[in-house]
């Protein structure tokens, strides 16, 4: 079963089970999914582009969570990382830092990076290894401080 049939079977889930949190959560994820299918002109998307748009819904939750909590907004922030706990329930299990910097270090041999300069070809190399396993920023910190 794909990711986004195994979507649709939550949402109808949670809607017997009456979890408002979950259906709300999961129909803005199938908006999403919706929408980057009428950009891409498709009519199904793959595993991986669904694990995209679902990285992508719990980055900008991410952010809205710590915007909030500046704003001392505790309510909407829980509302937030109640979502986020949702979405992060279909992606992987992200790595640790150790296995992230093993990761690293053999896409830097593999594409002879030598400096911060060679940082965009080291990036191509290296996200599709661990997209939906690192967070975008985990991984750019971890190439900076090994290129230095």
């Amino acid at each position: 079963m794909s990711l986004a049939e195994q979507i649709e079977k939550d949402v109808i889930a949670a809607m017997k089970a009456k979890d408002p949190v979950k259906v709300s959560t999961l129909r803005m994820l199938k908006s999403a999914l919706g929408n980057y299918l009428i950009q891409a002109k498709k009519d199904k998307a793959e595993d991986p582009e669904v694990l995209g748009i679902i990285t992508k819904q719990a980055k900008q939750r991410r952010e809205s969570v710590e915007s909030f909590e500046k704003a001392g907004r505790k309510d909407l922030a829980d509302k937030e990382k109640a979502e986020l706990v949702i979405l992060e329930s279909y992606l992987p299990k992200q790595m640790t830092d150790d296995e992230l910097r093993a990761v690293v270090q053999k896409a830097i041999v593999w594409s002879d990076a030598k400096s911060p300069a060679d940082m965009g070809k080291l990036m191509k190399v290296l996200m599709p290894a661990v997209q939906g396993k690192a967070d975008g920023k985990r991984v750019q910190e971890v190439v900076k401080t090994l290129l230095k």
